[in-house]
């Protein structure tokens, strides 16, 4: 006859072995480092072309390494009036365009992976898709990534063009409209995460 002592202690050898033939779940969480992340808008105008960068910046990413990588969150985001070009003229044009009085951020919201692939030595080729919002404009954005993520350390690097008009932002212009700025821009982004 089977005891109940020996009921339990089979019970328990049985939930150890099921606990233990369960994949873990690994995710870590990287936040954005400021002083070492570096994201540049560049663009044309009719007088020459142009850079600003961004000089506050915040996110976090977080990765899953279970089996293979897997990006389960990633959230950007620059503050509208840290974007600066050296020249206080073209900085105000800039905030009057993303009406930064009302509209503080710039923010990139992750909403689907659509692919990883390893590239080797910790480096990843990604695309994504996510919500872009400049000046109160969200869009739906697809973006090329190169990701080296090791245990400590994320780093982002990437470029998207994009048209300023698709934001509801005019071009802005100087000198009483005789320099126009082109609608398209770039944002290229070296962004660093730690843990």
């Amino acid at each position: 006859m089977v005891t109940s002592k020996n009921i339990t202690k089979n019970l328990l050898s049985l939930l150890v072995m099921l606990i233990l033939s369960t994949p873990q779940i690994y995710s870590q969480t990287y936040n954005l480092n400021n002083q070492d992340s570096k994201l540049t808008v560049s663009g044309t105008s009719s007088l020459h072309d142009w850079d600003i960068d961004a000089k506050q910046q915040k996110g976090q990413i977080v990765l899953n390494f279970t089996n293979e990588l897997k990006i389960e969150k990633l959230t950007l985001e620059v503050t509208s009036e840290s974007l600066k070009s050296g020249k206080g003229g073209m900085d105000k044009n800039a905030y009057k365009a993303l009406n930064t009085e009302k509209h503080k951020s710039i923010i990139f919201q992750l909403t689907e992976v659509k692919e990883i692939k390893a590239s080797g030595n910790d480096n990843y080729k990604v695309e994504v898709t996510g919500n872009l919002t400049i000046a109160g404009v969200t869009k739906k954005q697809n973006i090329s990534l190169d990701i080296l993520a090791t245990s400590n350390k994320v780093t982002l690097k990437g470029k998207k063009a994009f048209k300023m008009t698709d934001y509801g932002i005019d071009p802005p212009k100087a000198l009483l409209g005789t320099i126009s700025t082109g609608d398209e821009v770039t944002i290229k982004f070296n962004t660093i995460l730690n843990k």
